[in-house]
């Protein structure tokens, strides 16, 4: 509980300090303080220690799966804002209004991984979504960022008018909005609660960008400001995976005869529109918006399996893949050009940025070495554990090739090609930045030398 208030009442603060706070850098500064107190919340919450005790009477539950997911996004919001912070002011005139709705978003995703009642997922998804709406936005110069806000808004309500309805169809079914009381319901389950969980599923699907399910996220995240493509490709995609594997874990287990053939297929589904459609980008930034439509085929698996091997799997993308993206997104939004060509060369006049970028494709790819091969190993075996869906294991396999070729076309541009254009290809790279991208990268590395020690210590599921 203590990472909800402290992101709800930090929030507030940030707004009141743009009233104050007059300095160009003060806003940065005041989001990475907020930061590391929701840090510090997050480690009493691990610890099970409440800033604030109250009675939700059920409607957030803690476990220690949570409460390591929830310290995890905090880190990764960190380092956001140490890499991203100062893209961000540059957006448009109300910085402190952006990194308020940033921390009103980690509201929602505390709410989404914490809940135990489909009321407060809703709230949860509500409290996600509606500040993203407005940061896409944000940039009312750019008409392509106007038209993703719009495109988002619309495709996001339509989505919630499902999830609405389906819960009220299971609410009407079972008499109660509680998960956990679904999977004691058993045979008892009128056919209403069938319906239902198909709609929260395909409006769940839709939150995740799942295929077919997806066709919004290119444009949005090509049309939102680089700086907030980064948040919402990685923390906030992220909690919602988690809500979403909470509620087929804890709530429709009972069930999966009725959801996992389906889920299957949807997995399937998304790697190959995700991995097919990202090869054929000119773009990065596109490229890797369709990429996170792949990702999201990996985190799916942890949804499908919901067992303990799935979700170290999720607790390991949820490390890597955010702190790459993050790390990747940065630099990204320091360039002009977000074409493969724009990244050419920049291997001689930027070694270190080129390094660390190579670090975070390799784990993007699931290369050896680096955390993002043992996470997908993890969510593969989660499905072999699973049993009689060794076809999707094969699947994902030979389409986790296919992303090594779209990834390493980064790699090859920045080390084997020449950029055509004298000048820098980067503005002014600071020590700060350059430091908080070798530590994304150490992080990266060591999750995937020493997974165990860093997680299974953490998390007690074995």
């Amino acid at each position: 509980m203590n990472v909800i208030i402290i992101a709800a009442v930090w929030g507030i603060v940030m707004m009141l300090s743009g009233l104050f706070l007059r300095g160009t850098h003060s806003p940065v500064r005041m989001a990475l303080l907020g930061s590391l107190i929701l840090i510090g919340g997050a480690f009493a919450d691990f610890h099970e220690y409440s800033f604030i005790h109250s009675d939700f009477k059920g409607l957030l539950v803690y476990d220690q799966f949570s409460s390591v997911f929830l310290l995890v996004i905090s880190i990764a919001l960190l380092f956001y804002f140490w890499l991203s912070g100062n893209e961000i002011i540059k957006v448009g005139a109300n910085p402190y209004e952006y990194f308020a709705l940033i921390f009103f978003v980690m509201v929602g995703a505390g709410l989404v991984t914490l809940y135990n009642n489909l009321l407060t997922l809703f709230l949860g998804i509500e409290i996600l979504s509606i500040p993203l709406y407005i940061l896409t936005g944000s940039d009312k110069r750019n008409l392509k960022s106007n038209e993703a806000a719009l495109k988002y808004f619309l495709m996001g309500a339509f989505s919630t008018g499902i999830l609405l309805l389906g819960i009220a169809f299971i609410y009407g079914a079972t008499g109660s909005f509680k998960i956990s009381s679904y999977v004691i319901q058993g045979s008892a389950l009128a056919v209403y609660f069938y319906i239902g969980m198909a709609l929260i599923l395909v409006a769940l699907l839709f939150k995740v960008s799942a295929a077919p399910f997806h066709f919004w996220t290119p444009d949005v995240y090509d049309g939102a400001p680089t700086p907030f493509t980064s948040f919402m490709a990685s923390i906030v995609k992220t909690a919602a995976f988690v809500g979403f594997s909470q509620l087929m874990i804890n709530g429709f287990a009972n069930e999966a005869a009725h959801w996992k053939f389906a889920l299957a297929i949807f997995i399937v589904l998304t790697l190959v529109v995700g991995n097919v459609t990202a090869v054929y980008q000119q773009s990065v930034k596109r490229m890797l918006a369709y990429s996170s439509i792949a990702q999201a085929g990996f985190m799916l698996m942890a949804v499908f399996s919901g067992n303990d091997m799935a979700r170290l799997g999720l607790l390991l993308y949820a490390a890597t893949y955010t702190l790459a993206n993050i790390g990747i997104f940065a630099v990204l939004s320091k360039m002009k050009d977000y074409t493969y060509e724009g990244f050419n060369g920049l291997s001689g006049r930027h070694p270190f940025v080129a390094f660390c970028l190579t670090i975070f494709f390799m784990s993007l790819a699931g290369i050896p070495l680096t955390g993002g091969f043992f996470a997908k190993y993890f969510l593969l075996a989660s499905v072999v554990k699973t049993g009689g869906y060794l076809w999707v294991v094969i699947i994902a396999v030979v389409l986790a090739a296919i992303s090594v070729y779209y990834y390493f076309k980064v790699i090859q541009s920045m080390y084997f090609k020449t950029a055509k254009e004298s000048g820098e290809l980067l503005p002014v790279i600071t020590g700060s930045f350059r430091f908080a991208l070798l530590l994304a990268a150490i992080i990266i590395i060591l999750l995937g030398i020493i997974p165990y020690q860093l997680l299974l210590n953490a998390l007690t599921i074995y």
